[in-house]
């Protein structure tokens, strides 16, 4: 297990590495999608390759990873692959052609991830995977919520809310993603408490809210006696609360994931029950942090968990 870095260390260190670094200085930013951020005077050059900023939770990581670059004195470079696990393949490549000190990665696909990061790991520039995991090649690090504790959190609240009997269904993510099998294992393992439930369909909706609606329409047309949806992030969630129409929040009950400002109002306006809320302004920080911590030589731990908790009107 690799020792912990408090963020004051991160970022004292960081300070001194602007003052003697000089392998980045004559980098230039790599041409790799959209670039995120303010360049900064120092030496030290971070990539944070994100899976997409068509979502806003993945808009608030970026924050976080900036206001911690910003802090630090360093320059983070951003790049939006668009779910595309191709182009960010490509993306992940350039930082290594223009020698960045380190790079984040929130990956597309978990699996393709490996052989994206491999010639990172084999070339010694830290690695550190952030919200999803990557299979196949060892990161330094992996920050990231805890999704399995949030499934099961998840399925309680659903529980709750349809007086723990009845059908549901379930709206994942991204095949291949660790979010999506670790958020549908902890739900799975949850909602095995309650034998009055029955999940009756689960289907992919990539994590996208049009994709929720159709899906959720289409599965509420097939399962017309469904009283509740576990959609495995906010946005996938709002399109089932478009699907539902008036029926959301007073027939057919709806939890989502992430906690994001868009589900914190349909929850405030009951359309939605409840939400798992995320940090991920805490997420990208702490990455930030984490290879900063890395590019000094120092040690971090092996994986940064960022809590989560479950989010109803009557929390809020």
């Amino acid at each position: 297990m690799k020792k912990p870095t408090t963020r004051l260390a991160a970022l004292t260190l960081a300070a001194a590495l602007a003052l003697t670094a000089c392998s980045a200085d004559d980098a230039d930013s790599p041409e790799t999608g959209d670039t995120g951020g303010t360049e900064t005077t120092g030496d030290v050059s971070i990539g944070l390759a994100l899976s997409t900023l068509n979502n806003p939770f993945f808009v608030s990581l970026r924050d976080g990873a900036q206001a911690a670059a910003d802090e630090a004195g360093v320059e983070l470079v951003v790049t939006d692959a668009r779910d595309d696990a191709t182009q960010q393949a490509d993306q992940v490549q350039n930082f290594l052609t223009q020698q960045l000190d380190a790079v984040l990665i929130n990956p597309v696909d978990s699996d393709a991830a490996g052989p994206i990061v491999a010639p990172l790991v084999t070339g010694d520039v830290p690695v550190v995977a952030v919200d999803r995991g990557v299979n196949g090649a060892e990161v330094d690090a992996f920050v990231a919520s805890d999704n399995v504790l949030g499934g099961t959190l998840a399925a309680d609240a659903l529980a709750e809310a349809i007086g723990e009997e009845g059908q549901v269904i379930v709206l994942q993510g991204v095949a291949g993603t660790s979010a999506s099998r670790e958020r549908g294992q902890g739900f799975t393992e949850g909602i095995s408490a309650y034998p009055g439930i029955e999940v009756v369909a689960m289907q992919p909706a990539d994590f996208d809210r049009a994709q929720g609606l159709d899906v959720a329409t289409n599965l509420l047309q097939a399962n017309p006696d469904v009283v509740g949806i576990f959609a495995e992030n906010d946005e996938m969630a709002l399109g089932a609360v478009q699907a539902l129409g008036a029926r959301a929040g007073q027939d057919v009950f709806v939890v989502g994931f992430d906690g994001t400002d868009d589900g914190m109002t349909a929850i405030e306006a009951g359309t939605m029950h409840a939400s798992v809320a995320q940090q991920p302004e805490e997420l990208g920080r702490a990455a930030v942090e984490a290879a900063l911590a890395l590019i000094a030589g120092d040690d971090v731990e092996e994986t940064v968990s960022v809590e989560v908790v479950a989010v109803t009107r009557d929390s809020m």
